[in-house]
């Protein structure tokens, strides 16, 4: 195990995507500035549609055009305004990459969501979520898994030093496997996916990538071993979530990276962000319950917020991501 290559440097420390405010060449500096080690590309959803985790990737889908009804995203006959805005967006994040982080030369994430995440939310065109459709649902992993591929490479075009690596979001997965996906009518629930075809789906997609691919889920019950064995190369979640520790030792063990969502998204009741300290300890305490020798844990293990800092503020999301970069630092040097 100790000579496993990750793909980030020990010590390292990251956002899971979403920052506050619209400004992306603010957003990316502030990224860029406190996450030195494995910066992302942030997404910022109060830009509006498109810029949003679904439109977003569904922005990405090849031969598989959407557009908004109804404020909801649905699959389209032919590409629109929808879906020329989401493109514009992202071309526009990227190329603003490319300004900022040109001579960068460390590992940079992305971050998308993942195919049964889409399929319980993108509606088909005569209406329902796709996830009802088994076909349905493996045209639309087979169009993500190419768009992936071409996002991949649209990044390491205009970052040829670095290294990608993918963040799939599934935060829907678990409602997935478990049945709880509601029907539009809100009275029913679409039928479970098997694990079987969840895994096969998550690997065909993961596959496509190329690239070393994390799964980041922040509901309970993530599904770690069916993520693991997918061939992901590690798993984001939340840690105040964590309420079972056995089948996270298990693919700690079997080699899996964690994303360890340590810091909250909001401030405590004082008002304040928490210090590195706070952070660092909140992990070092996990893995010593989980009995892993500490000289893997800055290894093995990238410090994170708890989710997605869309909703907090401009101030408390930096202070939130410095605090993680010096969380990190200090696990690798304890």
């Amino acid at each position: 195990m100790t000579d496993q290559q990750w793909p980030w440097p020990a010590g390292a420390a990251t956002g899971i995507g979403s920052l506050p405010g619209t400004d992306i060449a603010e957003a990316q500096r502030i990224v860029l500035g406190e996450l030195p080690a494995l910066p992302h590309l942030p997404e910022l959803p109060a830009r509006g549609p498109g810029a949003d985790l679904v439109g977003r990737t569904a922005g990405l889908l090849v031969e598989l055009p959407v557009e908004l009804y109804a404020a909801r995203w649905r699959i389209a006959p032919r590409p629109g305004r929808d879906l020329r805005r989401a493109r514009d967006l992202m071309e526009r994040d990227l190329d603003q990459l490319a300004e900022q982080a040109e001579e960068y030369a460390g590992p940079v994430k992305v971050q998308a969501a993942g195919p049964f995440t889409l399929a319980a939310t993108l509606e088909l065109p005569i209406g329902g979520r796709m996830l009802r459709d088994p076909g349905a649902v493996r045209d639309l992993a087979g169009s993500l898994g190419e768009g992936l591929r071409g996002h991949v490479a649209a990044v390491t075009r205009r970052l040829p030093r670095a290294s990608v690596l993918l963040q799939l979001d599934e935060p829907s997965l678990p409602a997935v496997l478990a049945g709880r996906v509601p029907t539009e009518s809100g009275f029913g629930t679409h039928r479970a996916v098997e694990p079987e075809v969840a895994r096969a789906l998550l690997r065909d997609v993961l596959d496509a990538a190329g690239v070393p691919t994390l799964v980041h889920c922040c509901a309970p019950d993530v599904p770690l071993e069916l993520v693991r064995s997918a061939g992901a190369a590690g798993v984001a979640l939340d840690l105040s979530l964590v309420t079972d520790l056995d089948p996270l030792g298990e693919a700690i063990d079997a080699g899996f990276g964690l994303l360890a969502g340590a810091a909250p998204t909001q401030p405590s009741a004082s008002g304040r962000a928490p210090t590195s300290a706070e952070v660092a300890d909140r992990v070092s305490r996990v893995w010593d319950r989980l009995g892993f020798p500490r000289r893997r844990l800055a290894e093995q293990v990238v410090v994170t917020p708890a989710c997605g800092l869309a909703g907090a503020t401009p101030a408390y999301a930096r202070a939130v991501l410095a605090a993680c970069r010096d969380a990190g630092r200090r696990l690798a040097e304890a």
